[in-house]
């Protein structure tokens, strides 16, 4: 028997997490490289998020947003959990090349 397949991938995931604005940067935290992995499993969403500074005031609001986005865009979907993760801590190498460029950084900088 064939194992079943998600039926949705981490870029479906990745679309509403876009929506989502760093207060502090103005970017989205999909091109900031905050969500380290976005995963549907058995009916549930999991997200593993790097807030961008370990004093980031704005924890609880950055989870509750992302659940927010996901369950509008999977109302169907089960648990939605969102796991907040330090180590390793967020880096400039974590930005997308849009990103990079709206900071005026060059790659690999």
């Amino acid at each position: 028997m064939d194992e079943p397949t998600d039926p949705v991938c981490e870029e479906d995931l990745l679309h509403p997490l876009a929506t989502m604005i760093d207060p502090e940067l103005g970017m989205n935290i999909v091109e900031l490289g905050m969500v380290r992995m976005a995963a549907w499993r058995n009916g549930d969403i999991e997200v593993a998020l790097t807030p961008t500074s370990p004093s980031c005031p704005l924890t609880h609001m950055l989870i509750h947003d992302a659940e927010d986005a996901l369950r509008q865009r999977f109302p169907d979907a089960g648990a939605i959990r969102i796991e907040l993760v330090w180590d390793p801590p967020w880096t400039v190498d974590r930005l997308k090349e849009s990103a990079r460029r709206q900071l005026g950084l060059s790659p690999g900088e």
